[in-house]
């Protein structure tokens, strides 16, 4: 066998172990976690054990990447949240801010008609178990026994920066997958976003 063809044939491993990863994580279980409401009450992710469906979102109001998809999360809740599925709006600090507020967490963004209520992931127990990394990043989770399966992580849509220029709605995609009982198809797409800050 030639040493071309053995480089072939790695690469081509490299290749499938490499989107074996990515979907083996876009599968993961994860357990409980409790984030602050603006009220300052624990809200539980298994509280919502229920549910069709619950959508994670990272955002940060002082990350351009999340001031552009306001709207279309909003849309997005519209949309979706009388179908069974629920929408956590998770504050995350991002390494853009020169010291973060936690203050801030408790505010609301104002968009097209509802207000968005951010949630306060206090000791980033949401950001490790989801293993989060940037805002505006989204996790569609389903009910699994004890806990939740990751079945979409990632970006929104393909177009992180003109609305009206968006071709794909990757997480719209995968709900109306999940709400039909179908497998979600593409499992993660990389996220255009300001990086999260570990505290």
């Amino acid at each position: 066998m030639s040493f071309r063809r053995i480089s072939i044939i790695a690469a081509v491993a490299l290749l499938f172990g490499a989107l074996a990863v990515t979907t083996g994580r876009a599968q993961n279980t994860v357990g409980d976690f409790t984030l602050k409401s603006a009220a300052n009450a624990d809200v539980a992710l298994s509280s919502y054990a229920k549910s069709k469906a619950v959508v994670v979102v990272f955002v940060n109001p002082s990350c351009a990447f999340s001031k552009l998809y306001q709207n279309r999360l909003n849309d997005l809740k519209s949309k979706y949240s009388g179908r069974g599925v629920e929408f956590l709006f998770i504050n995350a600090p991002i390494n853009l801010e020169a010291s973060f507020d936690p203050d801030a967490e408790k505010l609301k963004v104002k968009t097209t008609g509802t207000e968005l209520e951010y949630f306060t992931d206090e000791g980033q127990k949401a950001k490790a178990a989801l293993g989060a990394t940037k805002t505006p990043e989204a996790f569609l989770l389903t009910p699994a026994g004890n806990g939740f399966t990751v079945r979409y992580r990632g970006a929104i849509d393909d177009n992180a920066q003109v609305e009206s220029y968006v071709k794909e709605q990757y997480l719209a995609q995968a709900l109306d997958n999940v709400l039909a009982g179908k497998s979600v198809g593409t499992a993660s797409k990389m996220v255009s976003g300001c990086r999260i800050k570990d505290l």
